[in-house]
């Protein structure tokens, strides 16, 4: 069996997903129903739009999704059942979690939309513009980046004589980690980590200090929104950014995306977990950054991408292997 794995924000590009609705009735329908949902032609900001406007979070947020579910719906027209059919488990990075989520059955894709676009806005309004920000540190292990970032807090802390925030944000592999906070702090992580022998590092081209406490008000905000919206059962379980363990009952979801808005996304160990129970790693969406970090990290787990429409024959060969 495989797990089915969504990207997230950082993905995004113009013209992604064009060529699935240009070949596939079922992508197509997919996002013409955000298109409506929302009010607006997404759309036509994904395939034909300007970047800066699509790097926008509350454009990028529901675009990656919408993608992810085009792909998802194409390769299941073309197959003629459900993925969901080959799939022991699904995990997303970050508000991949919510295209799992739909690949799983638990939301719709318009209720989807929804919260992405109530997420997007509410966490790019937690902290005014320039506040904030992400730096992926490269070279250094999780265990390495929480020491450098007590570190610049401290430090940062005393030089502005008010609180800093410095925090792991996403613990993507055992050399790649993002930290997050405030831009005081995070102006110290080059020098601080650097010091402990991290290879590089890069500051994110992001706006706010998501997946950190200063976005409290962002997970206020989801608490509300996300008690709005109808659940259904998970035909597949999921494995939680929180505690990357798989989680089977929708009700545990709503707390879980919740936390999800100020915790941590533990990659590394979802992919320590899929080594030891699946077969393979299939990233359905733009790019191929899930896949490329699971054959890094785990070079005998299998992994694959569909993020084009040629993509999808391979993909369908693969799903008849695992059959077999």
């Amino acid at each position: 069996m495989l797990a089915f794995v969504f990207p997230g924000q950082g993905s995004q590009k113009v013209g992604m997903g064009q060529d699935f609705a240009e070949s596939s009735p079922a992508a197509r329908a997919v996002f013409e129903e955000i298109d409506d949902t929302l009010g607006e032609h997404l759309s036509r900001l994904i395939f034909t739009g300007e970047p800066a406007e699509l790097e926008r979070t509350e454009n990028a947020q529901p675009a990656l999704y919408a993608m992810s579910l085009a792909v998802v719906r194409a390769c299941e027209e073309a197959l003629g059942g459900s993925l969901a059919d080959y799939g022991a488990y699904a995990a997303g990075h970050s508000l991949g979690e919510y295209t799992a989520l739909a690949f799983a059955g638990a939301l719709t894709p318009s209720d989807g939309a929804k919260l992405l676009r109530i997420r997007a806005r509410a966490m790019q309004q937690a902290t005014p513009l320039g506040v904030g920000g992400m730096v992926a540190v490269l070279g250094l292990s999780r265990a390495g980046c929480e020491s450098v970032a007590v570190q610049a807090a401290s430090r940062a802390e005393q030089e502005a004589g008010t609180p800093q925030v410095c925090v792991v944000a996403n613990d993507n592999s055992g050399t790649q980690v993002v930290l997050s906070g405030h831009a005081g702090a995070l102006a110290l992580v080059p020098d601080l980590a650097k010091e402990q022998g991290a290879r590089r590092v890069v500051p994110l081209a992001v706006s706010a200090p998501f997946h950190s406490p200063l976005m409290q008000p962002a997970a206020d905000r989801m608490q509300e929104a996300l008690a709005d919206i109808p659940w259904k059962p998970l035909v597949v379980p999921v494995v939680s950014n929180v505690t990357a363990t798989p989680e089977a009952d929708v009700a545990a979801f709503r707390e879980l995306l919740v936390r999800q808005i100020t915790g941590q996304v533990r990659w590394r160990e979802t992919m320590e977990f899929f080594a030891g129970a699946v077969s393979g790693v299939v990233e359905l969406g733009v790019g191929t950054v899930l896949s490329g970090l699971v054959r890094k990290s785990h070079p005998g787990l299998k992994a694959s991408s569909v993020a084009t429409w040629e993509a999808i024959e391979s993909f369908l060969r693969q799903l008849e292997d695992n059959r077999v």
